[in-house]
This record gives C-alpha cells, structure tokens and sequence, in this order.
C-alpha cells in the first residue's frame, strides 16, 4: 500500500507529522491510499482513536481525503500547492485568454499617485500612528455608504485574499467548515483548506449562491459562508436584489454564521451592488460579517490593498492581529489609492462598458453556436464542457489558451474558464468557432 515506506509515531501528533512530511518529500505521492484505521493502529501498537485522531487532523489541513469506504489516501493537490501552478501553460503563439488579468490599457498611470504619495511622505510614517489613513478612510466609507453596505469600522489589508484569510481566522477553528462558492474562486479555495478548515461547495447561477444549496450547507453545520458581489470569478455572477433578499432570510435563521463578502470587482463591473449585509442589518443576527473591496482589478494588480470594513468585533480582532503582523499597510500606497481615487484616474462606467461588450459579444457569439456560456459582469466567461483537458487542448492547437476549471471547482460539473479582457472585437468569432468546435466529439480515423 505505501511501498518500503512505513508510517511512525506513537501519538496523533506525531503520526500526523509524520504523514504531512513524507507527502511534502514526496516519499507518500497524490493519490496514494493510507493504511485503514485498524491496520496501521496495530503496527504502532496504539489505539485506533489514536489513529483516527490523527487522520482527522491531516484532512482538516488539507493534507488527505477520506472518501468513505475508499479509505484515506492522499490529496491529488496538497492544500498549500497553490491551483495557480496546476493551470495550463499559456503556447507561444497562443491568445493568453486563460490568466485572468485585467487589460493593461484600461488600468491607470501609477506615476502621478506615486510621486503625490513620495510627496506626502515628506514626513515620515512612524511606528504608533492609525493602521489606515484618514483621507482613504473618508473615501471608502462615502462609497461604501453610497452602495448601501452597513455602517462598521474600517481596516486596510493587502488584498482581497488577505482580508478574507483574517477574518476566518478571527472567528473559526481548525476543522469548521465554510461554505464557499463553487465553482469558485482559486485563491479562495485553496486558503479554506490551507487553515485547515473544511470548504462545503455551494452551486451558483448567474444571480449568485442558490438558496437550496446555501440552506444545506448551513444546516449541515457550516459556521461560514462567503459570497462574491458581482463579477464572481470563474462564472461572472452577481448578486441580484431578488437573490440578496432571499439569502438575507436564509441566514437570518443561522444567526451564528460569518457572512464574508467580496466586491472586488468593484470599478470594473456594471452590476448594481446588492449585499447581503444590507441596511438594515438581519433582525437577530449576531452580526459577525464583512465586507471586502479590493482595488486591483480597476487600478492594478500590484496595488496589493484592500478596504475591509464589518461588525466591530470582527474588524478588532482583524486590526488586533495585524498590528501584532505586518502593523499596517504602507502608507506610501495608501496615499498612492486616495491620489487615484481623488483624481477620479478610473471611469468605472467607462471600463465596465468596455468589458461588458467583449463579455456579452462572446457569450452571443457561443450561444449562436449551441454553446452555453455564462458571464453577466467583470472579464469572465464560464463554458460548461464534457471533458476540460480535451477542450484545453484542442482549444490549444487553435492557438487558444483558456484555463480549465479543475482549478475553480469542488464538486461543479466540467468547465473552462475564457477571460476576455484582452479579446478584440475582431477575434470574437474565430474565438467562438474554435470553441465550437472543440466541443464536437471527436471522430475516429480510418485504417488501411
């Protein structure tokens, strides 16, 4: 079963250690079935409690599977292999409609921002002084307030990803499960297991998380649920009014479950914002939620920065953490954000419309083919397939790259994932056609 290799330990830790280090020398290889409870309980000589306790902690760190009667084997992707490095490599000479960056030409000069941000720094930043500018802080709560998310205290972290990694860490436990999109977005999905916590796949449509599937997770004991705005990434999805009210009664018989939400479409998306944790808040909630908006899809990706605002409780804790961490976010980039957010650098209405028209041309263009597709908001179009590596590959050959939605999904049908922030008007039916065509079966060749 494990080869010449034999699991050693005397207790849950050690065996668990044991495990995790040989999976991370490659001694114990995805895929590859563990001893059953029993069996590797009597060649330790211990209690087969022991033995599940320690199982139980490798599969709350993303470590293992267990799958039942199957048995244990070992994750095909361990939970710190981040799904970035399993994705398709982009051909030379291929279209790269598989990374999912925002266009470079609608993303605006930094050169300004900075030099009005060296200028600010005249005076140093010293240690003692607030996490978060005032300036930013006035700015980002008007926009908040002007989309309707609740009145909270505010943090700045850096990213999206950074601030939704704080607050589960704030309120959840090793081994707690999450609800969280599916399919969804990577960076997510790999974080859920990466801090030992259990992701539980909800199903979504084009108007966000189906409400059968976020009841069942929250019955089934989820203590989390986290919910993408708009332009949810892979499918494009964004929370109607309709869909955010149901939700809204969902939870409001879970009064214990952490709502996280994620705008960082904000800037680029023409979908009205409709969150979840809307004014007025849920009626006997405890009120543990949060609210993430991200500036790197509207004004790049390597302003790593992020607006964080919540219930208080949940924005301390996050505050408290951090001063004990990296202590605050630069304030160099900081005052580089309010330069560009003063100097109105980016015409939101300008840049969706932009990305709404090579979205919604494309997804025209394949449902013209008999190909259904889905992508209401943000650069992202979801195409439902039969098998993802043919459809890559052929897609390939045709001097396409798109991503397979292996790294998007948890338990979703077949996808892949075409980004069209770099389509050009032009390339849209040559695009189409080619996906129509490599989702026709393939035929056998003939013999001699």
């Amino acid at each position: 079963m494990l080869g010449e290799y034999r699991i050693r330990g005397r207790g849950a830790a050690e065996i668990a250690a044991d495990i995790e280090r040989a999976v991370g020398e490659g001694t114990l290889m995805p895929g590859q079935l563990l001893p059953p409870l029993r069996t590797l309980a009597a060649d330790l000589g211990v209690n087969p409690n022991t033995v599940a306790t320690a199982y139980r902690r490798l599969r709350d760190r993303g470590v293992v599977e267990t799958a039942g009667r199957r048995g244990t084997r070992v994750r095909s992707r361990p939970a710190n292999t981040p799904r970035d490095e399993a994705r398709h490599d982009v051909p030379a000479g291929a279209r790269d409609l598989a990374t999912g960056n925002p266009d470079p030409a609608l993303l605006p000069p930094l050169d300004a921002a900075l030099a009005a941000a060296a200028r600010a720094a005249a005076r140093p930043t010293l240690y003692g002084e607030p996490a978060v500018l005032p300036e930013l802080e006035r700015l980002a709560r008007a926009a908040l307030d002007a989309d309707g998310v609740p009145e909270g205290p505010l943090a700045v972290t850096s990213g999206s990803l950074d601030a939704i990694e704080r607050v589960l860490r704030a309120h959840l436990r090793p081994g707690d499960a999450v609800a969280v999109e599916d399919p969804g977005w990577s960076s997510l999905l790999d974080i859920v297991p990466a801090l030992g916590l259990r992701p539980v796949p909800v199903p979504l449509d084009d108007e966000g998380p189906l409400l059968s599937g976020v009841t069942r997770a929250l019955a089934g004991g989820a203590r989390a649920l986290v919910v993408t705005a708009r332009a949810q990434n892979p499918t494009g999805a964004a929370v109607t009014a309709a869909r955010a009210a149901a939700l809204r009664a969902v939870l409001d018989r879970y009064p214990g479950v952490l709502l996280v939400e994620d705008d960082h479409g904000h800037g680029i998306v023409d979908a009205p914002l409709n969150p979840l944790a809307a004014r007025p808040m849920r009626a006997g909630a405890a009120g543990s939620w949060a609210f993430v908006r991200s500036v790197a899809k509207a004004y790049g990706p390597d302003l790593r920065l992020a607006v964080l605002t919540g219930d208080p409780s949940t924005v301390d804790r996050v505050l408290g953490m951090h001063r004990l961490g990296p202590g605050w976010v630069s304030h160099l980039l900081q005052n580089a954000v309010v330069h560009l957010w003063r100097s109105g650098a980016v015409d939101p209405e300008r840049v969706a419309a932009r990305y709404a028209a090579r979205r919604d041309v494309l997804v025209r263009a394949l449902a013209a083919r008999g190909v259904p597709a889905s992508g209401c908001s943000g650069f992202n179009v979801w195409v439902p397939v039969p098998d993802e590596t043919a459809v890559v590959v052929r897609l390939s050959h045709a001097g396409w790259a798109v991503a397979a939605g292996a790294g998007f999904r948890l338990a979703s049908p077949p996808g892949v994932r075409i980004s069209v922030s770099l389509l050009r008007p032009e390339e849209v039916t040559a695009l189409a056609d080619a996906v129509a065509a490599a989702l026709r079966p393939a035929t056998a060749g003939r013999h001699a």
